[in-house]
């Protein structure tokens, strides 16, 4: 049953799509069943990666092998690290947890929705367990097509066509040097395997220029400032089960890649370019920081606030050291939890009244108490408070930064002080003070639906930030190995 377990994670959700694509569009119920019991399969399959991992070797584990193109040497391998299992648990539990949202949203295209969730499911599973280098970059930038029509389609205002068209063009063009990276990587060394290319030793000059190359990529894809201008616009007009998987999960693979590649294939380059990633990641910190307080969207406030987080992540990553690194993916695997809730949060008040604004929403706290418990609760953790997901991860990042670099740290908690401000501001803002009853007079507290959707991201949130040792003990080993090689 697990001997291909990675290849039949990858198959359920496209079995799942060809039962969708057999189902008649008049019968929307079955559709959303059947793309949900999907889901909920595939996620219950992906925990025995977790259960059955072994965290005593920094070994891939659950490998797998395919000939693709053996006359070019170019081979299929799939398989996971203590790093990865847990952006594959991630994504498929966000995965369900977006079809779930949807459940009573009304959407054209029902069939066509549902089977772009379920491909990206199968192809998130795929970047986050292919050790082939250009296997890695075909999948890397398929997820776009999907996600593309979920804006362009599904987006909840009249500029989701440009959104989407942003959204695509800006990632798009920042991976074509990566693909021709790759290529001097396959004429130099004769692969594009990750675990042969660990062996090759480029030289100093050919690092910095293909440490360039991927990171043009990666950076659009975390986003870093000044590349983040069309990360807000997609978020704006995404769905919310579009905003959900967007922040949850495709930010991280930009931070992912960095991991996985830059450090491990180009050591030299990216103990070269620290000092660049800094200021950049600083600057991320700090900026959209203060641009998050000035804004009047929710969507918009959540949207930045995640660069801003995104920031702390790349700090962690370029510390190069075992706390900066563990707590940097402690971070990334945090805010897919506490940003997709307060973006489901923010979808529960735009399904009712059809406005972001939060001049509309003051004193909620009023009319809707169940709503503004799961909403305070968030918007602490995203603050990082102490007990809460988010402190694990920034704490140990910190520490990790303050070895390599004290005033980077200094001034990283500056943002700190910055995510409190508008965290807390934002609650004032909408949950407390007098109803505007003359813009909304009715209200409808969270249904029973929504509290499923939202409570197992209370119970994640809250245990990684009271037993972040559990994640800690399985991603150890692959650290280390990362930083012997470095």
């Amino acid at each position: 049953m697990f001997d291909f377990i990675l290849s039949w994670l990858i198959l359920i959700p496209f079995i799942g799509i060809l039962i969708i694509l057999g189902i008649p569009k008049t019968q929307v119920k079955a559709i959303k069943l059947c793309a949900f019991v999907t889901s909920l399969i595939a996620f219950v399959y992906s925990l025995f990666l977790f259960i059955l991992f072994d965290n005593s070797t920094s070994k891939f584990q659950f490998l797998e092998y395919l000939e693709w193109l053996p006359s070019l040497n170019l081979h299929l391998f799939i398989g996971v690290d203590g790093i990865s299992v847990f952006f594959i648990l991630l994504s498929t539990f966000l995965i369900s947890i977006c079809i779930l949202t949807s459940w009573d949203s009304v959407v054209k295209y029902e069939k066509e929705y549902y089977i772009c969730f379920l491909s990206m499911g199968a192809l998130l599973i795929f970047v986050f367990s292919v050790l082939d280098v250009l296997v890695f970059y075909i999948f890397f930038e398929s997820i776009l097509i999907p996600m593309f029509f979920v804006i362009g389609i599904w987006g909840s205002r009249t500029r989701k066509i440009k959104a989407a068209y942003q959204f695509f063009l800006y990632t798009l063009v920042g991976s074509v040097l990566m693909l021709l990276a790759i290529f001097l990587i396959y004429f130099e060394s004769g692969t594009t395997d990750f675990q042969l290319l660990l062996n090759v030793s480029f030289s100093e000059k050919k690092q910095i220029i293909l440490w360039l190359a991927f990171f043009a990529s990666f950076a659009v894809k975390v986003p870093m400032v000044p590349f983040h201008i069309w990360l807000p616009e997609a978020h704006v007009e995404a769905p919310t089960a579009g905003s959900v998987i967007l922040a949850g999960i495709l930010l991280k693979m930009g931070t992912y890649g960095l991991v996985r590649f830059s450090l491990c294939l180009f050591p030299d380059g990216s103990v070269y370019f620290t000092p660049l990633v800094y200021l950049m990641s600083i600057i991320a910190v700090v900026y959209t920081s203060i641009t998050t307080l000035r804004q009047i969207d929710l969507k918009k406030i959540i949207a930045y606030s995640s660069v801003a987080h995104m920031g702390f992540v790349t700090i962690g990553i370029f510390s190069l050291n075992l706390q900066g690194i563990e707590g940097s993916i402690l971070i990334m695997l945090s805010h897919g939890f506490v940003s997709s809730a307060l973006f489901l949060c923010i979808g529960v008040l735009y399904d009712r009244h059809h406005t972001r604004m939060i001049k509309y929403y003051t004193g909620i706290a009023q009319v809707m108490p169940l709503y503004t418990l799961f909403f305070l609760f968030f918007s602490i953790a995203n603050l990082g408070f102490p007990g809460m997901s988010s402190f694990s991860g920034e704490f140990l990042t910190l520490v990790g930064a303050f070895s390599s670099n004290t005033l980077v740290t200094f001034i990283a908690c500056l943002g700190m002080i910055l995510s409190a401000a508008y965290s807390l501001w934002l609650c004032n803002r909408i949950l407390f003070g007098q109803l505007k009853v003359h813009y909304i007079s009715n209200y409808l507290d969270m249904n029973k639906r929504e509290v499923a959707v939202l409570s197992p991201l209370v119970i994640c949130t809250l245990w990684m930030g009271i037993y972040p040792e559990i994640f800690l003990d399985v991603m150890h080993v692959s650290v280390s190995n990362i930083l012997e090689i470095i």
